[in-house]
């Protein structure tokens, strides 16, 4: 059997560079996507895999990502769109788009549409990494994903998260057809440096005495090897959301079809598909 290819996104440090060691000991050709130069070039090098850096919060970086690993990649097997974070007060990016929607869900929805043509080619399985703070979320406004209006911290994370798991059914619901699989899943909470760079209201977590209770990368990442190495449609079913590998219950915004419709849409707007 040829080599399989798997992209992963925030494949620097916790449940990406967990993940990634995991599957290339499977015997995966990984490719790591970073946005810290040193700390993507060392996992690089300990794996011997290629890598890329980008930065989320910038689109232009983002279409330059999917430029070229459109091109040097004529196969993905998996796209694990991992990377995101947890910011601290309401920032705009240089795209003007609210920096925790812009890092966790436009970013991933852009790099993914500009590889569609790929991972079709190739019947990938698309992977993203959710959260159970999803069904936390309040109301997506699709006329307000900048939160303009009741921001604070949680609410924009949780709805990332949740966006995220939109995302996932609809890519199902347009390309499944074609041969595409998707599957979004909560790791739980990992003990990473997870949102400590940008000061966010739960970073006191992850860098407290609570820290030895939470779970390790390599457990939090059990979720996305499984699904990223097993059988689409016989193992796992394409379109769900899954914590500890089976199906579990998200935000109940998550199963309107019309959100999940107009989500899509509002995305392809704002990235400059449309």
């Amino acid at each position: 059997m040829d080599e399989r290819v798997v992209v992963i996104t925030g494949a620097s440090d916790g449940i990406g560079a967990a993940a990634a060691r995991l599957l290339r000991a499977r015997g995966d050709r990984v490719i790591l996507v970073g946005r810290s130069a040193a700390k993507t070039e060392a996992v690089a090098r300990e794996l011997d895999s290629p890598f890329y850096l980008c930065d989320f919060a910038n689109l232009d970086q983002v279409r330059s990502l999917g430029e070229r690993l459109g091109t040097d990649l004529a196969r993905i097997d998996v796209l694990a769109n991992n990377a995101g974070g947890l910011m601290g007060g309401r920032l705009l990016t240089v795209d003007g788009n609210e920096l925790t929607i812009q890092v966790n869900h436009l970013a991933p929805f852009l790099l993914t549409n500009l590889l569609l043509e790929t991972l079709i080619a190739s019947s990938a399985s698309v992977i993203a990494t959710s959260s159970l703070i999803n069904r936390r979320a309040g109301k997506i406004d699709l006329n307000d994903l900048t939160l303009a209006h009741g921001y604070s911290a949680q609410d924009a994370y949780a709805k990332a998260k949740l966006m995220n798991i939109l995302f996932t059914r609809e890519l199902h619901q347009r390309y499944h057809a074609h041969g595409l699989r998707s599957a979004a899943f909560n790791p739980g909470v990992v003990r990473t440096g997870f949102s400590s760079e940008f000061g966010g209201s739960f970073s006191f977590v992850y860098s407290s005495v609570l820290r030895h209770l939470l779970r390790s990368p390599d457990k939090g990442a059990e979720t996305l090897v499984w699904l990223a190495s097993t059988r689409p449609d016989d193992e796992w079913r394409s379109g769900e959301y899954f914590h500890d590998k089976k199906v579990a219950k998200a935000n109940h915004q998550a199963y309107w079809p019309s959100l999940a419709s107009g989500l899509w849409d509002r995305s392809l707007e704002i990235t400059g598909l449309h």
